[in-house]
């Protein structure tokens, strides 16, 4: 028996490599748009200063990647896909076509094939009014998006998946079928697990631990087989490049329901392919809605408001200290006096104990209220 199921005749184009990447003056960069790939956010007036000075451009934020094109010349253009950079931040340049005006800049490092390249993405607009604004927050929003939704793409071993024997879905995952009593093979004695076969990913979890699972989506498979092995009529998957290039096999009885499985899991992964989903959504208009709420509401923080504080009578607590502190330095010019004699003690019967004698005037009390026990508003 040998069924298969391969990427082979995919062509090229169609081979998911916009994340993984960096890539220079690729033609029709910004129109051939992988399947599945949005376009999130543009920002106009933007000047690639280290590759291209001098030529203004835009960038395009995606789901996958970071897009540059020049305006005035069409064949330049860049890809940054976001699984090869390594560092982001924003600073302040002076432009010298524009008298030195200080402007906003994003600065990339993107690590490819052991190779660094250094961006330099300068507003070149010209105008005040985006000076202060965050023009590169959605490129930072984006970037979190996609670290944080990798088990959409990526094949994951031994993760934290599943919880008491339910795969814990991600947004807008379904589970289409469940196969109890799945052999994997890849140990001589075989583990018992099961299959979770949803519209994302195929999941395999040992039924003894279940930290012992496999998360692989249907962007990462590059073929289906079944096979005869030494175990009989067996699954076998080849992962992608990209997904460590592993080979699993899969054993399940009876040979009729491993067949069944084998054609669910070809019919998931074209339509998969045709319209794959990355995991990273995101609304610029929300999220500019949001900047600027936080900006409103720390910039009312800020604001001095007289209805807000109160003038509180201090007068009893100055009255207190000025008692304690006569008090405190008679008692040291006492102590360090040799012509006085030091007053013997007296019982305290509120305390209970010997005590140097309390100078007239004074209370016990004063010595043990520093502040004062209640604070009034004192109102002009």
């Amino acid at each position: 028996m040998l069924k298969t199921f391969s990427k082979a005749d995919i062509t090229q184009q169609n081979m998911l490599w916009e994340d993984k990447e960096v890539k220079f003056d690729v033609p029709q960069l910004h129109t051939r748009l992988h399947s599945g790939e949005k376009i999130l956010d543009t920002i106009n007036h933007i000047e690639d200063s280290k590759g291209n000075p001098g030529d203004t451009g835009k960038l395009l934020v995606t789901n996958l990647r970071i897009l540059w094109h020049s305006l005035v010349h069409k064949k330049f253009n860049l890809s940054i896909g976001y699984a090869r950079i390594g560092t982001t931040n924003t600073r302040v340049v002076h432009m010298h076509t524009k008298g030195r005006i200080p402007s906003q800049a994003l600065y990339i490092l993107a690590i490819s094939n052991e190779t660094r390249f250094e961006f330099l993405f300068t507003d070149v607009s010209g105008e005040t009014a985006r000076r202060e604004q965050p023009i590169f927050a959605s490129i930072f929003d984006v970037h979190l998006l996609y670290q944080r939704t990798f088990l959409y793409r990526d094949l994951k071993l031994r993760g934290a998946i599943v919880q008491v024997g339910q795969l814990i879905l991600l947004p807008d995952e379904q589970v289409y079928s469940q196969v109890q009593g799945v052999w994997n093979l890849s140990s001589d004695q075989g583990n018992l697990g099961s299959f979770v076969v949803t519209n994302i990913r195929l999941v395999w979890y040992a039924d003894a631990n279940e930290t012992f699972n496999i998360s692989l989506p249907y962007l990462q498979i590059e073929s289906l087989r079944i096979r005869e092995s030494k175990y009989g009529p067996a699954l076998v998957i080849q992962t992608a490049e990209t997904g460590g290039s592993y080979v699993l096999g899969f054993r399940i009885d009876p040979v009729e329901r491993l067949s069944e499985l084998f054609k669910e899991l070809c019919s998931l992964h074209t339509i998969y392919t045709d319209q794959p989903n990355f995991g990273v959504h995101y609304d610029p208009e929300e999220a500019r809605k949001r900047v600027a709420a936080a900006v409103e509401e720390a910039a009312q923080a800020t604001q001095f408001k007289i209805e807000d504080y109160h003038e509180l009578d201090e007068r009893q607590e100055r009255e207190i200290n000025t008692k304690l502190n006569s008090y405190l330095a008679a008692g040291c010019a006492g102590a360090l006096s040799t012509e006085q004699p030091t007053p013997a003690p007296v019982y305290c019967k509120e305390l209970g104990f010997a005590m140097e004698r309390i100078p007239d005037g004074y209370k016990l009390q004063d010595l043990w209220n520093l502040m004062p026990t209640k604070m009034t508003d004192y109102d002009d």
